[in-house]
Protein backbone atom coordinates (compact mmCIF):
# COMPACT_ATOMS: atom_id res chain seq x y z
CA UNK A 1 0.00 0.00 0.00
CA UNK A 2 1.29 3.43 -0.90
CA UNK A 3 1.89 6.25 1.49
CA UNK A 4 -0.24 9.42 0.28
CA UNK A 5 0.82 12.98 1.96
CA UNK A 6 -1.62 16.05 1.65
CA UNK A 7 -1.07 19.34 1.26
CA UNK A 8 -3.69 22.57 1.17
CA UNK A 9 -2.96 25.32 -1.14
CA UNK A 10 -4.74 28.45 -1.04
CA UNK A 11 -6.72 29.57 -4.97
CA UNK A 12 -8.81 32.28 -5.75
CA UNK A 13 -11.28 30.33 -5.72
CA UNK A 14 -10.89 29.01 -2.12
CA UNK A 15 -8.77 25.94 -0.62
CA UNK A 16 -7.89 23.39 -3.01
CA UNK A 17 -6.60 19.58 -1.27
CA UNK A 18 -3.54 17.98 -3.07
CA UNK A 19 -2.36 14.29 -2.41
CA UNK A 20 0.86 13.03 -3.62
CA UNK A 21 2.87 10.17 -2.93
CA UNK A 22 6.33 10.02 -3.62
CA UNK A 23 6.16 9.23 -7.33
CA UNK A 24 3.07 11.51 -8.36
CA UNK A 25 0.53 14.18 -7.89
CA UNK A 26 -2.89 11.47 -6.75
CA UNK A 27 -5.65 14.07 -6.24
CA UNK A 28 -6.59 17.61 -6.30
CA UNK A 29 -10.36 18.78 -4.93
CA UNK A 30 -11.88 21.98 -3.72
CA UNK A 31 -12.30 21.79 -0.41
CA UNK A 32 -15.38 23.18 0.58
CA UNK A 33 -14.71 23.14 4.90
CA UNK A 34 -11.86 23.31 6.75
CA UNK A 35 -9.12 22.11 5.68
CA UNK A 36 -7.64 18.61 7.47
CA UNK A 37 -3.82 19.76 8.47
CA UNK A 38 -0.98 18.85 6.10
CA UNK A 39 0.96 15.74 6.30
CA UNK A 40 3.93 15.42 8.32
CA UNK A 41 7.07 14.80 8.06
CA UNK A 42 6.65 14.30 4.46
CA UNK A 43 9.18 12.44 2.30
CA UNK A 44 11.59 14.89 -0.01
CA UNK A 45 10.26 13.23 -3.77
CA UNK A 46 6.55 13.92 -1.81
CA UNK A 47 7.22 17.31 -0.73
CA UNK A 48 8.95 18.17 -3.91
CA UNK A 49 5.89 17.23 -5.89
CA UNK A 50 3.38 18.90 -3.61
CA UNK A 51 5.62 21.95 -3.70
CA UNK A 52 5.63 21.81 -7.53
CA UNK A 53 1.82 21.81 -7.31
CA UNK A 54 1.30 24.31 -5.45
CA UNK A 55 4.04 26.41 -7.38
CA UNK A 56 2.71 25.86 -10.87
CA UNK A 57 -1.22 26.60 -9.79
CA UNK A 58 -0.09 29.56 -8.02
CA UNK A 59 1.73 30.57 -11.64
CA UNK A 60 -1.48 29.61 -13.43
CA UNK A 61 -3.76 31.72 -11.13
CA UNK A 62 -2.02 34.40 -12.00
CA UNK A 63 -1.75 33.57 -15.55
CA UNK A 64 1.76 32.97 -15.80
CA UNK A 65 1.36 29.31 -16.84
CA UNK A 66 -0.78 27.53 -19.78
CA UNK A 67 0.25 23.56 -19.13
CA UNK A 68 1.74 21.75 -15.83
CA UNK A 69 4.04 19.46 -15.57
CA UNK A 70 3.59 17.68 -12.77
CA UNK A 71 3.74 13.80 -12.25
CA UNK A 72 0.40 12.20 -12.27
CA UNK A 73 -1.22 9.15 -11.30
CA UNK A 74 -5.02 9.04 -11.35
CA UNK A 75 -7.12 6.21 -9.70
CA UNK A 76 -9.54 5.17 -11.99
CA UNK A 77 -10.61 2.27 -14.31
CA UNK A 78 -9.19 1.93 -18.05
CA UNK A 79 -12.09 4.04 -19.62
CA UNK A 80 -11.75 6.49 -17.37
CA UNK A 81 -7.88 6.81 -17.79
CA UNK A 82 -8.52 7.11 -21.35
CA UNK A 83 -11.10 9.79 -20.79
CA UNK A 84 -8.71 11.78 -18.60
CA UNK A 85 -5.59 11.28 -21.17
CA UNK A 86 -7.99 12.98 -23.75
CA UNK A 87 -8.11 15.93 -21.41
CA UNK A 88 -5.36 16.28 -21.02
CA UNK A 89 -4.99 16.88 -24.77
CA UNK A 90 -7.33 20.06 -24.65
CA UNK A 91 -5.09 22.83 -24.78
CA UNK A 92 -5.46 26.18 -22.67
CA UNK A 93 -7.59 29.02 -23.63
CA UNK A 94 -9.35 26.29 -25.77
CA UNK A 95 -12.99 24.35 -25.30
CA UNK A 96 -14.52 20.56 -26.59
CA UNK A 97 -17.98 19.96 -26.28
CA UNK A 98 -19.01 15.86 -24.47
CA UNK A 99 -20.13 14.65 -28.03
CA UNK A 100 -16.54 15.59 -29.55
CA UNK A 101 -14.69 14.29 -26.39
CA UNK A 102 -16.47 10.74 -27.15
CA UNK A 103 -15.22 11.31 -30.95
CA UNK A 104 -11.99 11.56 -29.66
CA UNK A 105 -12.19 8.38 -27.66
CA UNK A 106 -13.70 6.71 -30.56
CA UNK A 107 -17.43 6.03 -29.32
CA UNK A 108 -20.11 9.14 -30.16
CA UNK A 109 -22.13 6.77 -28.00
CA UNK A 110 -19.99 7.11 -24.82
CA UNK A 111 -20.99 10.82 -24.20
CA UNK A 112 -23.08 9.72 -21.34
CA UNK A 113 -20.12 7.62 -19.70
CA UNK A 114 -17.42 10.46 -20.75
CA UNK A 115 -19.67 12.97 -18.72
CA UNK A 116 -19.26 10.76 -15.28
CA UNK A 117 -15.46 9.99 -16.35
CA UNK A 118 -15.18 13.80 -16.18
CA UNK A 119 -17.18 14.38 -13.16
CA UNK A 120 -14.86 11.35 -11.53
CA UNK A 121 -11.88 13.27 -12.27
CA UNK A 122 -9.66 13.19 -9.08
CA UNK A 123 -7.22 15.86 -10.32
CA UNK A 124 -9.34 19.46 -11.02
CA UNK A 125 -7.86 21.66 -12.62
CA UNK A 126 -4.54 20.39 -13.74
CA UNK A 127 -6.27 17.58 -15.60
CA UNK A 128 -8.69 20.27 -17.23
CA UNK A 129 -12.13 18.65 -17.33
CA UNK A 130 -13.36 22.15 -16.86
CA UNK A 131 -12.34 22.82 -20.26
CA UNK A 132 -15.24 20.38 -21.71
CA UNK A 133 -18.71 22.30 -22.28
CA UNK A 134 -22.04 21.39 -23.71
CA UNK A 135 -22.26 20.92 -27.56
CA UNK A 136 -24.43 24.35 -27.35
CA UNK A 137 -21.97 25.84 -25.29
CA UNK A 138 -23.41 25.97 -21.97
CA UNK A 139 -21.62 25.63 -18.96
CA UNK A 140 -22.44 21.77 -17.83
CA UNK A 141 -21.27 20.23 -14.91
CA UNK A 142 -18.36 20.90 -13.02
CA UNK A 143 -17.63 18.86 -9.27
CA UNK A 144 -16.45 22.11 -8.28
CA UNK A 145 -19.39 23.99 -8.78
CA UNK A 146 -20.73 25.92 -12.10
CA UNK A 147 -18.99 29.48 -10.70
CA UNK A 148 -15.45 27.96 -10.52
CA UNK A 149 -15.38 26.25 -14.40
CA UNK A 150 -16.75 29.84 -15.03
CA UNK A 151 -13.43 31.33 -13.26
CA UNK A 152 -11.20 28.78 -15.08
CA UNK A 153 -12.37 29.56 -18.41
CA UNK A 154 -12.60 33.16 -17.66
CA UNK A 155 -8.73 33.25 -16.28
CA UNK A 156 -8.37 30.96 -19.84
CA UNK A 157 -9.81 33.85 -22.01
CA UNK A 158 -12.68 31.30 -23.16
CA UNK A 159 -15.19 33.18 -21.47
CA UNK A 160 -15.80 37.23 -21.09
CA UNK A 161 -14.89 38.54 -17.46
CA UNK A 162 -18.51 38.56 -15.65
CA UNK A 163 -18.79 41.17 -13.01
CA UNK A 164 -20.12 39.10 -10.46
CA UNK A 165 -17.70 38.72 -6.90
CA UNK A 166 -16.61 34.97 -6.13
CA UNK A 167 -18.79 33.50 -3.25
CA UNK A 168 -17.43 34.22 -0.01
Amino acid sequence: MKEIYYRSIPSPMGLLGAWASTRALVRLDFLEDNASADSWPVPPMAAQILRATADQLHEYFQGKRKSFSLPLSPEGTTFQQKVWDTLLTIPFGQTISYSEEADRLGNREAIRAVARANGDNPIGIIIPCHRVIGKDGSLTGYAGGLWRKRYLLELEGVLKQSALPLPA
